[in-house]
This record gives C-alpha cells, structure tokens and sequence, in this order.
C-alpha cells in the first residue's frame, strides 16, 4: 500500500515536554554506557536500581532456532498511522512480508524497565540479526509510540535515528491522535492510563504496561514479550525460528506443486 502525505499538519496541543525527552534518551544512552552490574550495585544514600532480566546476560541456554514451537496467539491488528516523514499509512505496511518484532513505547518514558528495556533490547536484536548472514535483512523492528501529542513524527524520527543501524529495516511509528491509536492499543490489549490534572488538561505523563509481540509473515502473533521475559537473545532465537519455519513450509509447498 503507498503511503499517503497528510495534507495538514494535525492540530495537536502537545505538553511542554523538551526536559522529559533529553531525560529519557540520556537515560537510555546511560544504560549503554554503563554495565547492568555497575547499574545494580548499592549507592550511598540511594536505593539500588534493580534491573530487568533484558539488560544481564541470559541466564540459561537457549534452545536451538527451530527445535521447538511458537502456536499462533491471534491475529495481528491494523490501524491508521504515520511513519516517520508524517506519511499517513496503516500499520499492517510494516507487517505480513517477514517476522517482524513490535514494541508499544513513547520517547520520553523514564522507567528504565519500561521503554528504555524495549528499545535497548531491539537494538541488540537488531545487532544480532544484522551479524548473522543468514538472518541479516530478513525481519523488521517496529517501535510504536503511543504518545501522538508529543512523538510527531519529526520526534520519533529523531529518537529512531540515535538507535537503528543505517542498513537494518527499523520502522519508528506514531499517530495522528487518540482516535486513531486507541483502537489499536484495544486490539493489542496494550494497557496505557493517561495521567491528567485538576482542570483535566493532560500533563504529558502516564502509566502502562510493557508488552512485545512477535508477529510472523502471516501476520500472526507468535509471541507477547512482558518486562521479565523480554532478552534480546530470547527475541532474536525467536526469530530464527520463524525464518526456519518460513523455509520448511516454502520447501514442503514447493514439492507438492511438483
């Protein structure tokens, strides 16, 4: 489907908002630079940070790429977006040709077990796919920000470009706003609860859930990633899976046309 230009620039009164997103990026870049045991360990006066699984080693073997089973989950939703150039287009453009891995964030989330840990562990996956010849070019990254007000996507763009490898397919997504992402956030039963004030004007600010999904060349979910499970070496094994999978089921098709 060919992405359509929006003809105006959505009427949107964002929050002011420029501090949280120099924080939440500073604070995703800090996660690189420091190790997940400096990360944890006791400071004086503070209470240590306790990390997600995602940002240590994994801690057990993984099993082989193939040797085991993803059962399908659902059907993965569509819906009215933007790309990342305001390009009005439907999230199932960047669904249905390869496995692809989406992630719900919104770019000045400060929950360093919440977005941060989902992009954090996409840009491993994303390294890890891109090394491998067999894997590399053959799935996609999907973040989608469920923050229209403040993610446009001049934002998401710019937040995008400080994680994805030039030669890696990484989408980074918005919406128009609330009508549009709402239905979708429904469909994928992604929690998010607006924080709001006195006068019930929006502060720019809420609360949610961390949910992954895994989603194959049939657009069916195969897997839903939460904050405990989520390790880049689990998600890109998951992968590998889908693509065995894809060849054995292309090999089975093709004698039986023969």
């Amino acid at each position: 489907m060919a992405a359509r230009q929006r003809s105006h620039p959505p009427a949107l009164a964002r929050p002011p908002r420029t501090d949280h997103y120099v924080r939440g990026t500073l604070l995703l870049l800090l996660i690189w630079a420091w190790s997940a045991e400096a990360l944890c360990a006791p400071h004086e006066h503070k209470q240590p940070v306790v990390l997600a699984p995602g940002y240590a080693p994994l801690e057990f073997t993984a099993p082989e790429p193939g040797s085991y089973g993803l059962p399908p989950m659902g059907a993965a939703a569509d819906g009215d977006v933007l790309d990342s150039s305001g390009n009005e287009t439907r999230l199932h453009d960047f669904i249905g040709d390869k496995p692809t891995v989406l992630s719900f964030i919104f770019t000045t989330c400060d929950d360093v077990n919440g977005c941060p840990l989902a992009t954090y562990v996409m840009r491993s996956v994303q390294d890890a796919l891109q090394a491998d010849p067999l894997t590399a070019n053959k799935a996609r990254l999907v973040s989608f920000s469920f923050d229209p007000l403040f993610d446009t996507p001049d934002v998401i763009d710019a937040y995008g470009s400080q994680f994805r490898a030039q030669d890696f397919d990484w989408q980074f997504l918005t919406t128009e706003g609330a009508a549009t992402l709402d239905p979708i956030l429904s469909a994928y039963d992604q929690w998010v609860i607006r924080d709001y004030d006195a006068n019930g004007d929006y502060m720019g600010t809420m609360s949610h859930i961390l949910r992954v999904f895994l989603i194959d060349e049939s657009r069916q979910i195969r897997n839903i990633y939460s904050t405990s499970f989520l390790h880049a070496d689990t998600v890109a094994n998951d992968v590998r899976s889908l693509l065995i999978e894809a060849q054995k089921n292309a090999n089975t098709a093709a004698k039986t046309s023969r």
